[in-house]
């Protein structure tokens, strides 16, 4: 069984470590905790995690967010991966920083990235987890925002995520999308203090 995992985010160092970055951040981890690594290939940085039985292509586009669709179309076809075992993680300001949600599918909601996957592989019926980076911004400032770093009071949040979310994904392969639904949805991450 192969699926593929997309973390949503821009490269270039300005964008390192962003709200809008926290796909990469997400997939960085899980990578790491298979003591596996990325490298650099068509249209994504690309990593291979073996577990379980189970085959995992990780894949941080190089295509900037708003094409991000290009290169998981690309490693879709190439892998011959279903788009029901399709896996993006991106950043979601509908949700507060306290919470993730997995969904089967859905609407782009207004983010670029969703809006690009789902004109390249022609349907909005993949599964994905929106990471809740809260909006907690002036009205008109939501693009400063979700291009700022994390603030420090928010750092042990956002990493006891970060580590949930690594474990969402094994969770996603092995036991399915419903049942790791049912646990992860419910779930709500220490208050920032």
């Amino acid at each position: 069984m192969k699926y593929l995992i997309a973390g949503l985010g821009n490269i270039g160092d300005e964008y390192k470590h962003t709200r809008h970055n926290i796909g990469f951040d997400v997939v960085d981890a899980f990578v790491a905790r298979h003591k596996a690594t990325f490298h650099n290939d068509r249209l994504a940085d690309v990593a291979e995690v073996k577990w379980k039985g189970k085959t995992f292509i990780v894949i941080k586009p190089t295509t900037y967010m708003n094409l991000s669709g290009r290169a998981i179309k690309y490693w879709l076809d190439k892998e011959k991966i279903p788009v029901e075992n399709l896996l993006v993680i991106l950043d979601d300001l509908a949700l507060p920083l306290d919470v993730i949600r997995l969904r089967p599918g859905g609407s782009d909601a207004g983010h670029n990235g969703l809006k690009s996957i789902q004109e390249s592989i022609a349907t909005n019926q993949y599964p994905r987890l929106r990471f809740g980076v809260g909006n907690d911004y002036p009205k008109g400032r939501q693009v400063e925002f979700v291009l700022s770093k994390w603030k420090n009071a928010e750092m042990p949040v956002v990493q006891e995520k970060i580590d949930k979310s690594t474990e969402i994904i094994e969770s996603f392969a092995t036991t399915g999308i419903a049942r790791t639904m049912n646990e992860c949805n419910k779930l709500t991450f220490p208050a920032v203090k």
